[in-house]
């Protein structure tokens, strides 16, 4: 007669776990192999903080103007942001990236943020500066969604579906010049040091 040996859901489990545990722990590996693991994963994340700490990485997820000039190249559109009239009244976010939903917000400065980081580490930035596809149509909801009550006053003739706001008013708010070397004097606010200066630092 053959035995039916029953096995419990927890035993199998069990099992998976210590499987896990297994790979997580590096078991059967020698140990230079081990070390080598553990000097390279240490080495990565050491890395991936330094850089976080040096690019300021947590301004992004604020709506501070001033984290668009961790990378220099922004001091232009900062600085005629800064002398219009929308710097009374609206920070960089609130135009250029979608207000919709949270999770849309973060997720497209998520995305325009990464853009952004590898164009400027690999020199890849464009000497007169333009809005994408993509952001031009951000830019245009914001637009309505600032401006409703204005837009819903006029003449549907002269502001027709077809036309964005930024094709009469392109000068708004960046000006007409957008070249890297349009404002090399500008007052745009200093960088800060990455790290605190230690005592006997020169000033």
């Amino acid at each position: 007669m053959t035995a039916i040996i029953a096995t419990s859901p927890t035993s199998g489990h069990n099992q998976d776990v210590r499987r896990l545990w297994s790979v997580l722990t590096l078991q059967g590996l020698p140990v230079w192999q081990k070390r080598l693991i553990a000097v390279s994963t240490g080495a990565l994340v050491g890395l991936a903080g330094y850089v976080t700490s040096i690019s300021n990485a947590s301004s992004y997820l604020s709506d501070d103007p001033k984290a668009c000039i961790n990378c220099h190249i922004m001091a232009p559109q900062y600085a005629t942001w800064q002398h219009s009239s929308h710097a009374r009244a609206a920070t960089c976010n609130d135009c250029h990236v979608p207000h919709d939903s949270t999770l849309r917000k973060y997720a497209y400065k998520a995305k325009d943020g990464s853009r952004h980081a590898f164009m400027f580490t690999f020199r890849m930035e464009p000497q007169v500066i333009t809005a994408t596809q993509d952001s031009k149509e951000v830019i245009q909801q914001n637009c309505i969604r600032c401006h409703s009550t204005v837009v819903s006053e006029v003449a549907f003739g002269v502001h027709r579906d077809d036309r964005a706001c930024a094709d009469c008013h392109r000068e708004v708010p960046h000006g007409r010049i957008h070249s890297l070397s349009s404002t090399p004097n500008a007052a745009v606010p200093p960088l800060e040091p990455a790290f605190p200066k230690q005592q006997g630092d020169r000033p």
